[in-house]
């Protein structure tokens, strides 16, 4: 039984109408996909554009990547592996990453950020911010650096000690 909307073709398929015209079906050497794939591009810039800022920060998240440097893996964190104190008030978060050798010690506060690398040495500390540009912090001869203003927001620290980039885990303040 056959429905009257649909008609019987020669080859036993059933002719739903939607074909019409294009029944040979296309070659993939009809079409140039490039120019094809610049209209959607086109088409869609016009339609449905990326916002100026995500933009921005895709291209900030990209130069983040270091693809020499190593991660240094968070151990300690005050917040988790401490034993709370009864009465303590507003006490600072402590922070340990470590990798390989370095070890940094974190204390962030609503008074800035404090930290020392282990063993001591010099370096230059980037406080990471997200989309926003990070804090250049130097740290001394004894391994110490400070920032007067706590992170707000997940944050990340970039160690660069000599020919060698270290970059922590991201944590949210």
């Amino acid at each position: 039984m056959s429905d009257d909307r649909f008609g019987d073709r020669a080859d036993g398929r059933v002719d739903d109408g939607l074909n019409d015209g294009f029944e040979e079906g296309f070659e993939d050497d009809e079409f140039d996909l490039g120019s094809l794939e610049e209209e959607l591009r086109q088409t869609v810039a016009i339609l449905d554009p990326v916002p100026a800022e995500l933009c921005r920060i895709a291209v900030e998240a990209y130069a983040l990547h270091d693809l020499d440097a190593r991660v240094a893996e968070l151990t300690f964190d005050s917040l988790t592996d401490a034993i709370p104190v009864r009465g303590a008030g507003d006490v600072p978060r402590m922070l340990t990453f470590h990798s390989g050798g370095l070890t940094v010690d974190v204390e962030v506060s609503e008074d800035g950020l404090l930290g020392q690398l282990l063993p001591p040495q010099s370096a230059s500390v980037e406080v990471l911010h997200g989309p926003r540009a990070g804090a250049a912090l130097t740290a001394d001869a004894m391994g110490r650096f400070a920032c007067p203003t706590p992170p707000a927001g997940p944050f990340a620290l970039r160690l660069r000690t000599g020919g060698e980039v270290v970059v922590t885990e991201w944590m949210r303040a």
